[in-house]
């Protein structure tokens, strides 16, 4: 039987710390009633509920929702089969290989990463690797050690390039705008780009703005990508390059 392949926790300190800190105001909050005081054992009652709620959700979001909704973006794009995709902070592969589980033929996936594993539990490209066997996308799936900062990738090399989670990551706003400014590089002409991230998606629509994307947008993932509750919810930010989508379509992505 083939090894299920598995992608994870992301962020797996703060998921940590929500759970923790649920357990830690309920007993106290618990202890507090016991002893006959009522009024701050329910404020502690209230803030570890709150936090086990968070916790909950931060949980249902790593390991399913945001699943569900990249199927669903996915879908929504109705890929060929034959697309250059882009996965630029990869991570172990969960978009990654859902992409590369639509293409077929010449169609190939690309993920780059640094595997860095506070941003998520285990993360290596050995650990990528096993995923995509498991998936059985291994064949058409090329793994890059490299900053999206910089990336080693010619111009226009991508029908396609996505970004889950990740481009928040760099600390540094221009850092994270740099980012944004090489995923656009990198997509040929009539390209489609798609960043889910939590914070500064109206900062990457500007950016994109700037660089002459056409057909910008920002809309909102709904709970099942909330890391916590609504003050962490994800926002989709999407785009396409203007152009024909039939310019350079045979060129392959350089290594």
């Amino acid at each position: 039987m083939n090894p299920r392949a598995n992608y994870g926790v992301d962020a797996p300190g703060v998921l940590a710390g929500l759970a923790l800190g649920g357990i830690a105001e309920l007993a106290l909050a618990a202890v507090l009633f016991g002893i006959g005081l009522p009024v701050p054992a329910v404020v502690l009652l209230v803030g570890g509920i709150v936090l086990a709620a968070g916790a909950a959700l931060f949980a249902h979001t790593t390991s399913r929702g945001k699943s569900r909704v990249w199927d669903a973006e996915l879908d929504r794009l109705g890929l060929k089969g034959d697309e250059q995709v882009l996965d630029l902070g990869c991570g172990r592969g969960l978009v990654l290989l859902k992409a590369a589980a639509r293409l077929s033929g010449a169609g190939r996936a690309t993920g780059v990463d640094l595997w860095v594993t506070k941003d998520q539990s285990g993360n290596s490209q050995d650990a990528t690797l096993a995923n995509a066997r498991a998936e059985g996308v291994a064949d058409r799936v090329d793994l890059v050690t490299g900053d999206m900062r910089d990336l080693p990738f010619d111009d226009a090399a991508f029908d396609l390039v996505v970004s889950s989670l990740a481009v928040h990551n760099i600390v540094q706003e221009e850092g994270r705008a740099e980012a944004v400014r090489e995923a656009f590089r990198v997509l040929k002409p009539g390209g489609l780009l798609r960043i889910a991230d939590f914070r500064n998606a109206r900062r990457y629509a500007e950016v994109l703005t700037e660089c002459g994307a056409a057909d910008v947008e920002v809309y909102d993932l709904g709970w099942r990508f909330w890391y916590g509750g609504p003050h962490a919810r994800t926002s989709m930010v999407a785009c396409r390059r203007p152009g024909d989508p039939d310019e350079g379509r045979s060129a392959e992505p350089a290594a």
